[in-house]
């Protein structure tokens, strides 16, 4: 009896980590300026934050075995191409196997710049996908988990909104 409250708890926890319905989560301060977000390339570069200075940033938190991640997958390349003249940088950090990651790439034709994050709980990521927006001057303006449109006005909107809040 005991193995399966056990398997059932594995299987409640796997559930709740993968979120379908948007939830507003309120910007916390382990990551509420870009400079606290560490990241690193897939050939396990570090990735100097401050080259985003100036520029709107959207991560999105996303694991290859996460089917709403991969689900709002194209909602994002659409929407990066909507916004393809604006100056947002669109970033995709896994902290998946870097293996598992380069397939997921080589199968899909999204033209995603895939990074890593080796310490999601430090940056309290507790579900995926997770979605940050930080302004021109680094400043986190939306955190939200779960699964979006964002290809969709309301959400174009939004992040417009945000690449915008700086202008004088």
């Amino acid at each position: 009896m005991t193995i399966f409250k056990i398997a059932g708890f594995t299987f409640l926890l796997f559930c709740l980590s993968c979120r379908e319905a948007p939830q507003k989560d309120n910007a916390t301060s382990a990551v509420s300026t870009l400079n606290n977000v560490s990241l690193y390339t897939l050939e396990n570069d570090p990735i100097d934050m401050q080259q985003y200075k100036g520029k709107t940033v959207f991560i999105n938190f996303w694991a290859s075995w996460c089917k709403p991640c991969i689900r709002e997958m194209p909602s994002i390349q659409k929407a990066m191409e909507i916004l393809k003249e604006e100056d947002i940088v669109f970033l995709f950090a896994t902290n998946d196997d870097l293996a598992a990651v380069k397939a997921f790439k080589n199968e899909n034709e999204y033209d995603f710049e895939y990074v890593q994050v080796k310490n999601p709980e430090a940056l309290e990521i507790e579900s995926l996908p997770t979605t940050l927006i930080y302004d021109s001057e680094g400043a986190l303006r939306f955190s939200e988990s779960g699964y979006r449109k964002w290809d969709k006005k309301r959400s174009v909107d939004q992040i417009l909104e945000i690449h915008y809040s700086n202008d004088k």
